[in-house]
């Protein structure tokens, strides 16, 4: 628990104070001083349930790195605690901001309880990571509201210098965020980025999980490449282009020429690198047996089976998080020029027009608005609420297909129990718009004052 003279303690109080004497500052808008009533109820929606059972070996088109080699030579709505939360206005956009830093951070329990309580004050969603390596978030609010939980954070020296990435909020999508009534708090469930009522903050090893806690982008990391110099450097025959990311989200895009490592889980990646570019210690065995017979050099097939080290790699993600700890594994594995690109691939779609890009399809992201495109406007896919991967119509086209239950990619590994299970909960979301009811797994009120009623009865009658 924080002491009265703790900084992040102060900062908090100055930021989210009731008082419009002490606050006038920070809430010139007069409609945001309710915000400080009791928190609003959780509501725990997964951001992201990577499952195996799809591989980019299934896309002929995507480069090897044999050939990346080969071409280096040639029912009734829910009562919520405040009926009447803000409303739109020209001054209070909706953005969705990611951000990440790395830092020595042994402490970061400590910002927990005091940052989730100013999230939900400031009707802040999203999801926040902390860990003794930094912090990983993504928010959604109000301008005004996202930069003062930004500025909070950054009130520790430590993690100054955050790296953001904004994306707009679409009109639509903020009219749903913002019409929220007594008759209808739970509307944004389904179609904004984020939900309203709700904001996850997490303490975790990581802030983003590799498995290996050597492993420290605060120590050394590759070299940052901006969006426009990006095409240049992977357009170059020497350079072997690696997608970080997970198969479930190269599926749906990928710069042009890139590697896919086809893993379901970024702790996948180190073991991926040590198989194609660490030589197999029984081919290395076969060649010197062969060099001592022939006394001569090794011959082709074991020079073949010797994986060939890049002259040069780059390496992209999402936001630049994951490439962060990806470099830095490679530099601690011997590879000399690694590069990656700065503010991922969120970054390069920003900044970078369509017509020159060599961005392939749609990018992945980790909240409602499922994949986005260049402009970062959302894009086609939907989201399979069962495996938390992303669908296209297509897709949705298929005998596989069950909302809120099965997709294509999921299906054939979910047991009939947990399909059924996926079907409950889906009618629960129908009947009240939230997972598990009105009471949400606790019993309800009115039954527990029956049982309540009925065993004072039973003890009366014991009595007498």
């Amino acid at each position: 628990m924080l002491r009265c003279g703790s900084p992040l303690l102060l900062a908090l109080r100055m930021l989210s104070s009731s008082s419009p004497s002490s606050s006038s500052l920070f809430f010139s808008n007069p409609k945001l001083y309710h915000l400080n009533s009791s928190p609003q109820p959780l509501f725990v929606l997964p951001f992201n349930s990577p499952l195996s059972g799809f591989c980019a070996s299934s896309h002929p088109q995507r480069m090897t790195l044999s050939m990346c080699f080969s071409a280096t030579t040639g029912a009734d709505p829910i009562p919520t605690s405040d009926p009447h939360p803000p409303q739109s206005s020209d001054s209070q956009s909706l953005v969705v901001v990611s951000f990440y830093k790395f830092a020595d951070f042994p402490d970061h329990a400590d910002l927990r309880k005091p940052l989730r309580q100013l999230c939900q004050d400031l009707y802040v969603s999203g999801g926040i990571i902390l860990a003794r390596e930094g912090i990983n978030g993504s928010i959604c609010g109000t301008r005004e509201s996202v930069e003062r939980v930004l500025m909070f954070i950054q009130t520790d020296d430590r993690l100054k210098g955050l790296r953001q990435i904004e994306s707009p909020v679409s009109p639509e999508q903020e009219a749903i965020h913002h019409g929220h009534s007594s008759s209808s708090p739970l509307a944004a469930a389904e179609d904004a980025p984020f939900r309203w009522d709700h904001v996850r903050v997490k303490l975790k090893k990581e802030i983003v999980t590799l498995g290996m806690p050597d492993v420290s982008p605060i120590e050394k990391v590759g070299k940052y490449v901006s969006p426009g110099d990006w095409n240049a450097l992977i357009s170059d025959p020497d350079t072997v282009v690696i997608d970080v990311r997970n198969n479930y989200e190269t599926r749906i895009g990928m710069f042009k020429g890139a590697v896919d490592p086809c893993t379901t889980a970024f702790r996948d990646f180190p073991s991926w690198v040590e198989e194609q570019f660490q030589p197999d210690a029984a081919n290395v065995e076969h060649a010197e047996m062969e060099k001592e017979r022939s006394n001569e050099s090794i011959n082709e097939d074991a020079e073949i089976s010797k994986p060939k080290m890049p002259k040069r790699v780059a390496m992209y993600c999402t936001g630049g998080i994951r490439c962060e700890k990806a470099t830095s594994f490679m530099l601690s594995k011997g590879f000399e020029e690694v590069y990656h690109l700065k503010g991922g691939i969120l970054k390069y779609l920003e900044e970078i027009l369509k017509t020159e890009s060599l961005w392939e399809g749609e990018c992945f992201v980790f909240d409602k608005r499922v994949a986005v495109e260049h402009g970062l406007i959302q894009g086609n896919f939907k989201l399979c609420y069962g495996c938390k991967q992303p669908v296209s119509d297509a897709d949705m086209e298929a005998p596989e297909w069950e909302y809120g239950v099965s997709c294509p990619y999921c299906y054939s590994t979910k047991s009939e129990e947990e399909k059924e299970r996926a079907r409950a909960r889906q009618r629960q979301f129908e009947a009240w718009g939230i997972i598990g009811g009105p009471d949400k797994g606790r019993r309800p009120a009115a039954k527990a004052d029956s049982i309540k009623s009925d065993q004072i009865q039973t003890n009366d009658s014991a009595s007498a």
